[in-house]
């Protein structure tokens, strides 16, 4: 199997959500230092610290969502079998990881708040967003391929 540059660029975006993902989860077995360490919400810490149920489903379900993304890049790439909605879910993601990545930017601008780990962070959202447009970009071009051939 022949893979083009934005199938590979999809398999890459996937495989960073789903380490995301299994971070994710890894955090409500570390405990309130890990959420910390992630950044995460106060009320996410406060929660873990008292052992209340918000930050283990919250975490759980922010981790269903970047397996999600996985599946659905692996499937526009061809690893798995197509989903359905898959284009939507492709340009959703995309946008969605796009925003998170932009979303630190007015923080850099400041530079009162630089934070090397949202620095990181956002960069790496960034490129997830950039390959699931690429990706994006393909299903529409296929798309347009097999229309055009069926006239």
């Amino acid at each position: 199997m022949k893979l083009t540059i934005e199938s590979k660029l999809l398999i890459i975006g996937g495989s960073i959500a789903t380490c995301a993902a299994i971070w994710h989860l890894l955090c409500i077995l570390g405990g309130p230092t890990w959420f910390a360490f992630a950044r995460a919400p106060q009320q996410i810490i406060d929660s873990s610290i008292q052992g209340t149920l918000l930050a283990p489903i919250g975490t759980i379900i922010v981790a269903l969502f970047m397996f999600a993304c996985t599946l659905f890049a692996y499937s526009a790439a061809g690893i798995i079998r197509k989903l359905v909605l898959l284009r939507p879910a492709l340009c959703t993601i995309a946008f969605v990881c796009s925003l998170r990545g932009l979303i630190a930017i007015p923080s850099f601008l400041m530079m009162e708040n630089l934070d090397i780990w949202e620095l990181i962070a956002s960069s790496v959202w960034l490129f997830v967003g950039i390959c699931f447009v690429a990706g994006s970009v393909e299903q529409f071009r296929k798309k347009d391929l097999v229309l055009g051939s069926n006239k």
